[in-house]
């Protein structure tokens, strides 16, 4: 599957600091450490109706994980899924009458020129679950030899507890899970499993639902499994960091992380478990299923900038829930004028000071609001007495450009 066209990043003088995040697993902030190439997984979207600003705000966040990292001196390896074939998407082709094929390809494009317009930096492999079904049904099978797959009528579960280590993503104790995983798509209920916590892993094909040939019969992926397979297909294990949203973190990363322990018979999984805030709207969690969705899409269509947008999303700390506000746009925009007149200045205070404490704060669990207000200083002394330094307003906005995605020019 094809990816978006990626930003031009700017060099900055030396080399930033070694990032620290807060690991869902441990419940601290914990060092990353990377080796030369930095790894990192991040859970896309179920392209059936994209892309809402509580998805922007998500990916905006690996975003600026990336940046760093780069800017410490590493290379990244990016991978980033589609789940384009999911009960969701089909649900949403019968309610509207479409293919579910023709759906998930518009809002997938959709997606793309989103993160696109908004300079995010693409997955270096972008991968469907369609396409990566050969392999999950490969993966599937060798858990089956491991004994950690069972049948329940014709479709096939994984065994949760075949890893020891089970729950020590979330820490949730057993009742929550359950209660989590049937609100999450889960069947704990279903008779014949060994444990309400078992998770699907292939489906086996259902009456006027597609479905693919495979040594395991004719069916579809589970959830868990597509993404599991994709990331040690295309990244092996430990990952650096497997990120998505916080709804993301039981059952998907909990389950994908014991699917992966088992298959490789090794931990962890990942390094990190890093998990982005909900965004809310109308006092509510923005969700499909509320329909209380603010688009980008329908954002940029009506003139907003994408930078305004990516300041408004970034004012907010990356796993602090928040919601939106029309206001929140009007003081993006009005900061990215403040933004543009100072850096088409013809000189400023010096930028030294202000790339040294971005740094600091996008090192320390992404503190992205107060870096935007260092950004807010500087630039507010220029506009207000000048400075003598020259090159000081195009070094500011590679400092916004290069570490915060937001392009000035």
């Amino acid at each position: 599957m094809k990816s978006w066209a990626g930003p031009l990043i700017p060099a900055l003088p030396g080399q930033g600091l070694p990032l620290r995040l807060f690991d869902t697993a441990t419940g601290e902030i914990r060092p990353t450490a990377p080796g030369p190439t930095a790894t990192i997984y991040v859970c896309g979207i179920t392209p059936y109706d994209a892309t809402h600003l509580g998805h922007a705000a998500t990916y905006l966040a690996f975003d600026i994980l990336q940046r760093i990292w780069r800017d410490g001196g590493h290379d990244v390896k990016y991978v980033q899924n589609v789940t384009d074939i999911d009960d969701p998407l089909l649900e949403r082709a019968v309610a509207l009458g479409e293919d579910w094929r023709a759906i998930a390809e518009r809002e997938t494009e959709v997606f793309r020129a989103d993160m696109h317009a908004l300079g995010v930096i693409p997955p270096d492999d972008y991968i469907g679950a369609v396409e990566a079904i050969p392999s999950v049904a490969n993966h599937v099978s060798y858990l089956q030899e491991l004994g950690a797959v069972y049948q329940v009528a014709d479709d096939l579960y994984f065994s949760v507890h075949s890893d020891p280590r089970f729950g020590s993503v979330t820490n949730l104790d057993e009742a929550e899970m359950i209660n989590i995983f049937a609100e999450r798509g889960g069947d704990p209920a279903r008779p014949g499993k060994r444990h309400p916590l078992d998770c699907l892993v292939w489906q086996a094909a259902r009456p006027g639902e597609p479905a693919w040939d495979t040594h395991l019969g004719h069916g579809r992926p589970g959830w868990h499994i597509e993404c599991v397979a994709i990331a040690l297909d295309y990244l092996g294990m430990p990952i650096d960091v497997q990120g998505g949203g916080s709804d993301l973190a039981f059952p998907h990363h909990e389950m994908g992380a014991a699917e992966a322990q088992v298959r490789n018979s090794t931990w962890p999984y990942a390094r990190h478990y890093v998990h982005t805030a909900m965004v809310g709207w109308q006092g509510h969690k923005m969700s499909k299923s509320r329909g209380n969705l603010v688009f980008v899409s329908h954002l940029r269509r009506d003139g907003v900038d994408p930078m305004a947008i990516r300041l408004a999303l970034l004012a907010h700390h990356y796993r602090i829930d928040w919601a939106w506000t029309p206001p929140d746009l009007t003081d993006a925009s009005m900061r990215l004028a403040l933004w543009r007149t100072a850096t088409a200045a013809p000189a400023g205070p010096s930028a030294d000071l202000v790339l040294e404490r971005v740094r600091e704060l996008l090192s320390d669990d992404m503190q992205t609001p107060t870096a935007l207000e260092v950004i807010d200083r500087w630039a507010m002394e220029t506009t207000a007495s000048g400075g003598s330094n020259r090159s000081a307003p195009a070094q500011v906005a590679s400092i916004c450009d290069a570490l915060l995605g937001v392009r000035l020019s």
